[in-house]
């Protein structure tokens, strides 16, 4: 058995015994990563060359194993409250931490048993790294504690990282960046790449190669653990992990290279303040002088905010929902903008079935940064249909990297654009058929979808069952939408129910 393999199964073991004291694995991942951290701080501490204090001795990991019963609770919760209050990496993995575990006699074989027998600064960046991630892919799959959501399938993530190619020249944002999962891809796929690093770029692999930007504190902190563990980052160095909402305004900072995959849903999470000073939340719109348009659509705010981070000849690789490619009025005119101002190049329509989310339909949008031109930027869009006659599960049938391969293959990372060759599934459509189009819609099919012809080649009825359920709940969140539309005009103008539904239709 592989040592990273023993580990998860070390650790995801004693995840099954706190599960009946109600801890969850995203929790229980949580008090992980604290004591993890607490122990390599030990570690680093008392190696015997150049020993390095991370963590105040108040806070030190020999506190925890000196303690034993209620003393035990009240100096861990110490400990956390005093991280708390740390800058950098500290502070970012530290924030609003809290003890999960209420059995003083199991977090203390927590820390005895599992975490201090071994030794974590020796043990390989590969090791402890997977062993790390496979506990937070296992938190993705528990529907309940909605982590799902932060996840995007590695298949999907390796694919588009194959095709952007990052090298160590470049640097790297996610601004939804969830666990950290394309930034470490990028890392991964950088380090592997580069024949002979010299010093200065080593050490940009390893302080600014990468950024990210995660709204929720925990998924922060999960995130900013994630790239320590794989050597990205210092523990007493800043942060990699922006703790904040990445729509509330621009950086100012400009990334030649960005891979993302936005939270779904429609709504902002915090309260904007418009270019009249009102206040708004939830479903009121974001309004930012660097934005084409003016929406509640989250979607189409971070396609904006990926647009106005992204470097002159940077190249973005952005999961995105169906909604975006066909959603009239605000969204044609970003359409018609991202078309003719960037190189909008390839996209890869995605099977259903692969995200934890339900009722999602969603796209790969491979663009580039151009700088201002009279011309359009985007000459041909090719679009690959990885979704018609494709049937995933996330149990029985989950999206490999294999079935990557041949989008992949089409795509031709690395070579010019005008060597691409159609096939079945991979088509080009020139720029003035686009914009010709009823909304310059880029919601495109060709391929003849066998289970409405053929009543014999039907998928399972488990299939089935999942599109209808995936279906409705799309249709759901589209009729919220109305809801608060209407909600809306109520509150604000004399319109019509009639006027209106006639403007959402449009």
């Amino acid at each position: 058995m592989s040592d990273a393999r023993r580990l998860v199964d070390k650790l995801w073991s004693f995840c099954n015994v706190l599960r009946d004291d109600g801890v969850g694995t995203i929790e229980y991942t949580e008090q992980l990563t604290y004591l993890l951290f607490l122990k390599m701080a030990h570690e680093r501490e008392t190696r015997p060359l150049k020993p390095e204090r991370i963590v105040p001795p108040e806070c030190s990991w020999q506190r925890l194993l000196d303690a034993d019963g209620d003393d035990l609770e009240v100096t861990y919760r110490h400990i956390l409250e005093g991280l708390a209050k740390q800058p950098g990496t500290l502070g970012t993995i530290f924030r609003k931490a809290q003890n999960r575990i209420q059995d003083p006699a199991k977090l203390k074989r927590l820390i005895v048993d599992l975490i201090d027998k071994e030794n974590w600064s020796a043990t390989g960046t590969d090791i402890k790294g997977d062993a790390y991630e496979d506990l937070l892919s296992k938190g993705a799959e528990d529907i309940k504690s909605g982590a799902g959501q932060y996840f995007t399938p590695r298949a999907l993530t390796h694919a588009m990282v194959d095709c952007i190619q990052p090298t160590v020249r470049d640097t790297v944002v996610d601004p939804a960046a969830g666990t950290g999962g394309f930034l470490l891809a990028a890392h991964e796929y950088a380090s592997q790449h580069a024949e002979t690093l010299t010093p200065s770029e080593r050490e940009h692999l390893r302080d600014s190669f990468v950024h990210g930007v995660e709204l929720v504190d925990g998924t922060a902190r999960l995130a900013a653990m994630n790239l320590l563990l794989h050597g990205i980052g210092t523990p007493n160095g800043e942060s990699l992990i922006e703790v904040k909402d990445a729509l509330i305004a621009d950086p100012g900072r400009r990334y030649s290279v960005i891979l993302s995959n936005p939270p779904f849903g429609r709504k902002s999470s915090l309260t904007m303040v418009g270019a009249d000073g009102r206040e708004g939340r939830e479903e009121h719109e974001i309004e930012r002088q660097d934005f084409v348009v003016t929406t509640a659509n989250k979607q189409l705010n971070f396609l904006q905010h990926i647009a106005t981070i992204l470097d002159i000849n940077g190249r973005a690789a952005v999961v995105l929902p169906d909604n975006v490619l066909f959603e009239g009025g605000v969204g044609e005119a970003l359409r018609r903008r991202i078309l003719r101002d960037f190189d909008l190049h390839t996209m890869l329509r995605l099977p259903t079935g692969i995200f934890y989310a339900n009722g999602v339909k969603a796209n790969v949008l491979f663009f580039d940064k151009k700088p201002a031109a009279e011309r359009p930027w985007t000459e041909r869009l090719w679009i690959y249909d990885l979704r018609t006659n494709q049937h995933f599960t996330l149990k029985q049938n989950p999206l490999r990297r294999h079935h990557l391969d041949d989008f992949v293959s089409c795509y031709a990372p690395g070579k010019p654009r005008l060597e691409r060759v159609e096939a079945e599934r991979f088509k080009a459509f020139a720029y003035e058929d686009l914009i010709a189009r009823d909304k310059a819609s880029l919601d495109i099919t060709w391929l003849r979808d066998e289970s409405l012809e053929d009543m014999d080649n039907l998928p399972g009825p488990e299939v089935i069952a999942r599109e209808i359920v995936e279906d409705l709940t799309a249709a759901l969140a589209e009729f919220e939408a109305v809801a608060a539309a209407l909600e809306k005009a109520e509150n604000q103008t004399q319109v019509s129910p009639r006027g209106l539904l006639d403007g959402l239709r449009a």
